[in-house]
């Protein structure tokens, strides 16, 4: 079944941001684009190379009004720990949400229930808190972040042009598609 205009459901959870813990709830999401980021766990492998490669990008994010939320089953009182132990992990300025009881996880459908972690899970969602886009990949695969800020330029785009839509590579500035007639059933 596809998330794909699916309401994310209401939370409230711990982060750990700007060397403190907040609480991060549903409503900070609504009004603005958002990425949630879910990886497996902390002090692990591939994670931290993907949460470096989004803290070396998360100012272009926030350029365009996108706030980044990493997720793992981890307490923030790891995050923290893990952010105080690792030079790579010291660079992340974006939220870092804490969820030990799995409910946000398994809100977006990414708990591994046997293991108790999360799946590799990116979720662009819009102001309105609905799914526009999601990957979920295999934890022994790590995720691009140029490649996501240009999926969440394209979910932009297309929100606020509804008549066109964007091809494969688009980047801003570049052609788009206006459907015609004769191809709404190809889209």
């Amino acid at each position: 079944m596809s998330l794909i205009n699916k309401e994310i459901g209401d939370f409230t959870v711990q982060a750990y941001a700007d060397g403190d813990f907040k609480t991060v709830t549903k409503a900070d999401v609504i009004g603005k684009w958002s990425v949630f980021f879910f990886y497996p766990a902390d002090f692990t492998f591939v994670c931290p190379t993907e949460l470096e490669d989004l803290a070396n990008k998360y100012e272009e994010f926030k350029g365009i009004g996108c706030e980044i939320y990493s997720v793992s089953c981890d307490s923030h009182f790891v995050h923290k720990a893990w952010h105080d132990a690792s030079k790579t992990i010291q660079k992340i300025k974006y939220p870092m949400l804490a969820d030990p009881t799995g409910a946000l996880t398994r809100d977006f459908e990414v708990m591994i229930e046997k293991d108790g972690m999360a799946e590799r899970g990116s979720f662009i969602v819009n102001p309105e808190g609905k799914i526009v886009a999601y990957e979920v990949i295999a934890g022994n695969v790590g995720r691009n972040a140029d490649e996501l800020f240009r999926r969440v330029q394209a979910s932009q785009f297309v929100a606020e042009h509804g008549d066109q839509v964007c091809p494969a590579k688009w980047q801003p500035g570049a052609e788009t598609l206006k459907p015609s007639l004769d191809l709404v059933g190809l889209i």
